[in-house]
């Protein structure tokens, strides 16, 4: 990669966390000012970024046209839009769809909450591979040695603490979600927030994406959360069949969650409140 191309695009990786004045893409690309500012001159003339009153760059309108044909050239979330539409209108929760590609588990869809309280959450942010459900999902379904080497990778923050924060613990989480079909996060990236999320499989059997629903502690209790396990499970196998996938052919068993039993991480402490 030539240097004047590294450097423009981490001006516009930059730019996508929020808008920036002249110094601070400066101090972050690590190069003299008038260095950036003749790709912010290349870049605004091509509409990737622009300029307000206040000398701020913000990404200009060709990147969000970009952004609109990439995701149109995601076939997994066009499929996928009706059924988690409804999923979302069904539980009036958030729901999201999540990939995972080049290392990273990213967001390619969301549906927010009608509730007052809503997710920071949005369409390419990156999640954390030990703290999340969509994340376990996508991880548990990679072949033992590759699942190894990408836990071995992770940076074990602790968002909360209910974290995991051990190679051995996530691996064996793993394996679990494998084995059960779903995976949890009980407040282990945000402490008011629960989620629950399935595979979606394609014609070959394996995981091509996962759907999540997530929910504030305040708007209902963890068993609450685990009661909308069904719905989901049948959201994300009517995905999974429109991509091809038979579940009989596969034999690739989903164990619902009793009702009275709490998996990994649901504790019986007391309810978080938030404001």
């Amino acid at each position: 990669m030539s240097q004047s191309l590294g450097r423009a695009l981490r001006i516009l990786i930059e730019l996508g966390e929020g808008p920036r004045g002249l110094d601070e893409l400066a101090a972050t690309v690590g190069v003299h000012k008038t260095t950036v500012l003749r790709l912010l001159r290349t870049l605004e003339e091509e509409r990737f970024v622009y300029r307000d009153g206040d000398h701020r760059f913000h990404l200009g309108r060709r990147m969000f046209a970009l952004s609109a044909a990439a995701l149109e050239q995601r076939e997994i979330r066009g499929v996928a839009a009706p059924h988690l539409a409804r999923l979302n209108e069904v539980t009036g929760q958030t729901v999201h769809l999540g990939v995972y590609e080049g290392g990273e588990v990213v967001y390619l869809d969301k549906y927010d909450s009608r509730h007052a309280i809503r997710m920071y959450s949005r369409i390419g942010l990156r999640m954390p591979l030990h703290a999340t459900a969509i994340a376990k999902v996508l991880l548990a379904d990679l072949p033992d040695g590759r699942r190894e080497r990408v836990v071995g990778d992770i940076d074990f923050v602790r968002y909360t603490p209910n974290t995991i924060t051990d190679p051995d613990a996530l691996l064996a989480e793993l394996a679990r979600v494998a084995e059960q079909g779903y995976a949890v996060d009980d407040a282990e990236h945000e402490t008011f927030i629960r989620c629950v999320a399935a595979p979606i499989r394609d014609v070959t059997g394996r995981v091509v994406a996962a759907a999540s629903i997530s929910v504030p502690d305040v708007v209902l209790p963890r068993e609450q959360v685990m009661d909308l396990l069904p719905e989901l499970l049948a959201t994300t196998r009517a995905i999974s069949a429109e991509c091809g996938y038979r579940e009989d052919a596969h034999r690739d068993p989903v164990r619902r969650a009793p009702r009275d039993e709490s998996p990994r991480g649901m504790s019986s402490r007391d309810e978080r409140t938030t404001t």
